[in-house]
């Protein structure tokens, strides 16, 4: 076994035998480099191989929401306008987040520079927040459609829309660049940070104990909760609703009614994956994010990274839970696809015949 150390920016790993070995380093010039966690080339491979694939299904999935929305025009409504913003922001999870990344992850040390490293840390707290926003805007939307619908356009109109999607950027951007750039995650901290974080070779957004409630709070609680909140409503109203149905209309064939309670679980199921999977992902990092802090931050590094990837794939999702579900788009990406892969020209037909 061996422990590791760090006396006067020097890493000291000390083995069973209490001889000092000299410890891989990222930079091995330099007596306050960070220690580097070299892992076998199968497993160095293999995590190339899945970070590699995941950022390109991010990308593909969330430009194939992004070209479907934008070139036809049916689909220009408030909500697909939500649906697109989502988009852009997982895309840019994928495209601009992910593969440096994936080179910090797989190769343990941050090779590209400290600025850098700021502009890539806050990249990814805004993206990965505006992710989150879009989806809480998105779970407002649906509360309206279906608790409120004749209320729904007045209240849900582009305007409004594109006002709610502008202050979801301009307050995930604020926390991303505003934290790191005025390193408010480390005030009152500095001297903790510097003795024992700080070292060439780490890019890590590092959170004091208030820091790490508040960012927790805003950019994952509190969404998740007004989430929760709204779906729980709307899965209230949908039961209401149908079982007034059912209840007043008398004169409703069986089959009319089979109709009513399979669209009800439908929606159920709908809802119950959009927010299961939302959780799911997200739930363990921001709950490490918390404890770490408090626990004299015992959280393995390792771990740490593993539940941001974690968090990362839930924008490799969004397209498939936000996008296939509707009709419309599984039919416009058929139509994509088909300009993409002219062996796909009878999806063609088949499209035009359902009036894309």
């Amino acid at each position: 076994m061996l422990n590791c150390s760090r006396e006067n920016g020097i890493n000291i790993i000390t083995g069973q035998n209490g001889i000092l070995e000299k410890p891989q380093l990222c930079f091995d010039s330099l007596n306050s480099s960070c220690v580097k966690l070299t892992y076998p080339l199968e497993v160095r491979v293999l995590l190339y191989i899945l970070f590699s694939v995941s950022s390109f299904l991010t990308v593909v999935g969330n430009l194939l929401v992004i070209i479907t929305v934008i070139h036809f025009k049916q689909l220009h409504t408030p909500t697909n306008y939500l649906i697109l913003s989502l988009a852009v922001s997982d895309l840019l999870v994928g495209g601009l987040v992910m593969p440096p990344s994936m080179l910090r992850s797989v190769e343990t040390c941050w090779y590209l520079g400290n600025l850098f490293c700021k502009i890539h840390s806050s990249l990814d707290v805004t993206m990965c927040t505006a992710s989150i926003l879009n989806l809480c805007i998105i779970s407002l939307d649906r509360y309206y459609a279906v608790c409120h619908p004749l209320l729904y356009h007045s209240k849900m109109t582009t305007n409004t829309t594109l006002f709610m999607i502008f202050a979801c950027w301009s307050i995930s951007a604020v926390v991303g660049f505003g934290m790191i750039f005025l390193q408010l995650n480390i005030i009152g901290n500095e001297d903790f940070y510097i003795n024992n974080f700080a070292c060439m070779g780490a890019c890590m957004v590092f959170q004091t104990k208030v820091g790490g409630v508040v960012f927790s709070m805003f950019c994952f609680y509190i969404p998740a909760l007004i989430m929760l909140g709204v779906y729980v409503r709307i899965l209230h109203a949908a039961w209401r609703q149908a079982r007034a149905i059912q209840g007043t209309a008398a004169w409703m064939k069986n089959a009319e009614k089979a109709t009513v309670v399979k669209s009800e679980r439908k929606a159920t199921k709908t809802l119950a994956t959009i927010m299961g999977v939302f959780l799911t992902f997200w739930v363990p990092f921001f709950l490490c994010n918390c404890i770490d802090p408090f626990t004299g931050y015992s959280v393995p590094p390792v771990l740490f990274d593993l539940l941001l990837w974690v968090g990362y794939f839930n924008s490799t999702c969004n397209p498939l839970i936000y996008a296939l579900f509707y009709s419309w788009f599984r039919h416009a990406f058929r139509v994509i696809l088909s300009v993409l892969f002219p062996l796909c020209v009878p999806l063609v037909s088949q499209c035009k015949a359902q009036h894309i």
